[in-house]
């Protein structure tokens, strides 16, 4: 079975083709690029590396979110796109356990996050392969809730080394932060992840930001405000 994952939903591009077990190729790259200009040329390089020819691949696994609305959307689309066209399942994952993936074998939480301005993150606590929490909150609320938990945790995560600081500050001794070969997202750990899913309808397809956009936010300011 040929497998395409995609994962556009922040800054990094992860792309890999898989048949079964075997990783026949993979693209990541952590620079800032246009997704919607890249995303498509780098599928079909990869393709044309791998030897594969699109009506070949069997699946399609996508990163559903949450990051940029707009890296989120266009992951989805293309994969939803294409899932369509060729007519075979797509499942979708959340990125930040794609991230967690990357440091299986940790003995402790494994928190991936990813920065959400003013003070805020998309954060996923896992422990034993288990999703203990996903969410929008503050890196505040975040540090009190992994300091309760009272075990080692290793941050995963391009944005990590943002507030690194403040995680150091607060959580001492007990906290690590991967490498950074560990904190791209890998569309190959993607694909492993989605292989544990049920497909999703097509259209059922969507991304998750769990949080409004900032265009919900203000409308629905606006509607409180007038008492509605």
């Amino acid at each position: 079975m040929i497998w395409l994952g995609i994962d556009t939903s922040h800054t990094p591009l992860a792309v890999a083709v898989m048949k079964d077990e075997q990783v026949l190729a993979e693209y990541k790259s952590g620079m800032k690029i246009t997704h919607s200009i890249g995303t498509m040329p780098a599928i079909e390089e990869l393709l044309k590396k791998a030897g594969v020819q699109a009506n070949e691949i069997d699946a399609i696994a996508v990163a559903k979110g949450p990051g940029s609305y707009t890296g989120v959307r266009i992951g989805v689309t293309i994969g939803k796109t294409l899932a369509w066209t060729l007519n075979i399942p797509i499942m979708s994952v959340s990125s930040l356990e794609v991230l967690a993936g990357n440091a299986p074998f940790f003995n402790g939480v494994v928190c991936s996050i990813m920065d959400a301005r003013r003070g805020n993150v998309f954060a996923g606590i896992y422990m034993n392969g288990e999703t203990v929490k996903e969410s929008h909150m503050s890196l505040e609320d975040l540090l009190e809730t992994l300091d309760e938990m009272g075990q080692p945790v290793l941050f995963v995560g391009m944005d990590v080394s943002i507030h690194w600081e403040q995680i150091k500050e607060v959580l001492g001794d007990k906290v690590q932060y991967a490498t950074a070969a560990l904190s791209l997202p890998s569309a190959a750990v993607l694909i492993e992840l989605a292989k544990k899913q049920e497909a999703t309808e097509v259209h059922a397809t969507v991304p998750e930001y769990l949080r409004v956009t900032e265009a919900e936010a203000n409308w629905m300011k606006e509607q409180k405000k007038n008492g509605k």
